[in-house]
């Protein structure tokens, strides 16, 4: 049976917890002692975990590539998110995130097959991991959420996948806030390293462009874990 405060502690110290109940949480560990046990449980636990996510820092070339790719957008014009040069600087930290939200999820989730390729979807901004993706095979992946993502009424979630060499991304469907699910790839490529993933908040009935148009709500590349 799950233990409600070692969940709460494992969500708390992953950082995966809403900013309210985090707040909340703070609050009690000066004055609750189990809850503090807890924590410090979580952080002795994976913190060992960190020496496994090797650092590969981009070459000089890559970043050369890139910035040369990425020109300053015209008045009115957004920039695509997959040619925004910060937002890939700030996912160049992620695999410490993998490394915790994977082993989170294999020390408090029965498997119900081994991965071999694992995404985190983390927010932009705060790079708090909202959504894990793992896949067995190629062809398949398993869409996780790590809580319930808040969704205007007059809007919804869109997934898209890019893999390097793509002309641009494609649409992999709409997704409901805090659902687990299943998603076929069947009719693309196989999954690859460094395949990118992301959800938009776009139209209820998804981009009238067929490409993402509305803000990131989460991001993040695959990594091969066997």
């Amino acid at each position: 049976m799950s233990n409600p405060l070692d969940e709460l502690a494992g969500e708390y110290v992953l950082g995966t917890l809403p900013f309210e109940q985090r707040a909340e949480v703070e609050q009690r560990l000066p004055q609750d002692a189990e809850l503090r046990a807890a924590v410090d449980a979580w952080e002795q636990r994976l913190l060992p975990l960190t020496a496994l996510a090797k650092p590969v820092p981009p070459s000089a070339q890559l970043w050369q590539r890139i910035e040369r790719t990425v020109a300053p957008a015209p008045a009115n014009t957004q920039t695509p998110w997959w040619n925004l040069l910060a937002l890939w600087r700030g996912l160049a930290g992620a695999g410490l995130v993998t490394t915790l939200v994977l082993a989170a999820l294999l020390l408090t989730r029965p498997p119900t097959a081994e991965p071999t390729f694992v995404v985190v979807l983390v927010a932009p901004q705060s790079q708090a991991p909202g959504w894990v993706i793992q896949a067995s095979n190629t062809q398949q992946i398993q869409l996780i959420p790590l809580g319930v993502m808040q969704v205007p009424a007059d809007k919804a979630l869109q997934f898209w996948t890019k893999g390097d060499g793509w002309q641009g991304p494609v649409s992999l469907g709409l997704v409901k806030p805090g659902q687990t699910l299943s998603v076929p790839l069947d009719k693309l490529p196989p999954l690859a390293p460094n395949q990118l993933f992301e959800l938009t908040l776009e139209d209820l009935q998804g981009s009238p462009t067929g490409k993402p148009t509305g803000p990131i709500q989460a991001i993040g590349r695959a990594v091969k874990v066997l």
